[in-house]
């Protein structure tokens, strides 16, 4: 199409910022400071190959405002248009889906798990990861693709159905996605988390020591086991299921084997071996709850390695809860459905959702609350796309006024005079996909 051109793509989006715009979607004009800060804009075009007069890495960034936005359908993007959000994009129109749908497809798993890692080594630079504790947990989402596929549950008392699954991996500290990688329906999570653990050590410097990675009982499989304890830099603690081989290693410990650390919780340590596995003696952590020998209520678990029990037990497992609270907060952004099982286009759209999470993580920082402590789709509805405001240019600077901006005062303090702080902190203070403009707010 003519209009995809460099020439004419700048020719509209010069005209629009000329012509001057008014809506209610310039509350995305904020994560722009973000997306500077991150070198998103290398990420993309490292991602798509192309140089930074085309249309694909804008079409990127399309999908990464898309994704803050929680746009999941084509009626809700027919909106889009007409105030200010293209603009944001680097272009003067909202691309189509079959654009949309080329540009992934065109581009394969590899390159997607490549920029997520690029991405992840930025992060651990902003400490955004400490990397001493990471969860990994499947999340699953209800596939109505008409293909043959595995049904699985995606919980115990739901039934089996077509599944689209999406393994993370979480840092349990700072409760931020490190990576992710997702698979058709019949991949099981001892075939996917290897490659999910791979990805993480290459983004989280180890320095030496030896993270240790939380998971659920779907990870308890001698195979799992052994890669862990043989080819990773990683150490697992895992669930044990109550069958008949676990509850005789638990009734074999004498009282005296248990250390009593306050009323009512006790932990015991012991080697165990896995029928048919050729690694190990791994060890057993059993903790006990209750006082008296008739309340004892007994749970044990299987770690690669002889660490601290009560620690690892107490303190470290249940953060293996917040990768939960992360779906729950920000599935919106991309994570909640899956229209299609062509895995180029699900491994794509699903990385521009991680750069989304990641920007709107900073930002979010630097609001504090009530913004901070609100979740992808509220954060979506009342921010990006409840914010009044115009877009005009003065000189060489972009510059975007609010009328509406909850908590102005802060606001002020972190968004005025953006280019004097984007420049003092040695982060290009010019935009290239807006030709390099500069950009400025302002809070009426």
């Amino acid at each position: 199409m003519e209009i995809c051109t460099p020439p004419e793509i700048e020719r509209g989006v010069r005209q629009l910022l000329a012509n001057k715009v008014s809506g209610t979607m310039a509350g995305t004009w904020l994560l722009i400071p973000e997306y500077l800060r991150l070198g998103t804009w290398d990420l993309l075009k490292s991602w798509s190959g192309a140089p930074d007069e085309t249309i694909e890495p804008r079409l990127a960034l399309q999908l990464v405002n898309e994704s803050a936005l929680c746009v999941n359908g084509i009626r809700m993007k027919r909106t889009l248009s007409q105030k200010g959000f293209e603009l944001a994009n680097g272009l003067p129109f909202v691309a189509t889906d079959p654009a949309i749908h080329h540009l992934l497809d065109s581009h394969c798993v590899a390159k997607a798990q490549r920029l997520q890692i690029a991405l992840g080594k930025i992060r651990k630079t902003f400490g955004h990861f400490k990397g001493n504790l990471l969860a990994v947990d499947p999340h699953r989402m209800k596939s109505f693709s008409k293909r043959q596929m595995v049904r699985r549950k995606k919980d115990k008392e739901s039934s089996p159905a077509k599944m689209a699954q999406t393994f993370f991996c979480l840092d349990a500290e700072t409760q931020q996605p490190v990576c992710f990688t997702t698979a058709s329906s019949a991949r099981t999570v001892t075939q996917a988390t290897p490659e999910l653990l791979d990805m993480a050590a290459s983004i989280i410097k180890l320095n030496g020591h030896t993270p240790l990675v939380l998971a659920d009982d779907e990870h308890y499989t001698v195979e799992f086991l052994e890669w862990v304890s043989s080819q990773s830099p990683f150490d697992l603690l895992v669930p044990m299921p109550y069958n008949k081989a676990v509850l005789r290693a638990i009734r074999s410990l004498s009282p005296e084997a248990f250390t009593r650390h306050w009323a009512g919780y006790a932990t015991a340590k012991q080697p165990y071996s896995l029928t048919r596995s050729h690694e190990g003696p791994y060890s057993q952590f059993i903790q006990r709850k209750g006082e008296r020998q008739c309340d004892y209520d007994f749970k044990a678990f299987l770690c690669t390695s002889d660490r601290n029990e009560m620690e690892d037990l107490s303190q470290n497992y249940p953060r293996r809860w917040h990768v939960e609270e992360f779906f729950k907060n920000d599935q919106a952004l991309g994570w909640r459905r899956a229209g299609t099982m062509n895995l180029n286009i699900r491994y794509g759209q699903m990385t521009m959702a991680l750069i989304a999470q990641a920007a709107c993580h900073m930002m979010r920082q630097r609001l504090g609350p009530p913004v901070d402590h609100w979740d992808a789709a509220h954060l979506a509805k009342d921010f990006f796309r409840g914010l009044e405001g115009d877009i005009r240019v003065r000189h060489d600077t972009i510059v975007v006024t609010y009328y509406n901006a909850p908590n102005p005062d802060i606001m002020k303090k972190h968004y005025e005079h953006t280019p004097q702080k984007l420049a003092s902190k040695g982060v290009r203070s010019t935009i290239p996909w807006l030709y390099d403009f500069k950009l400025d707010f302002r809070f009426k």
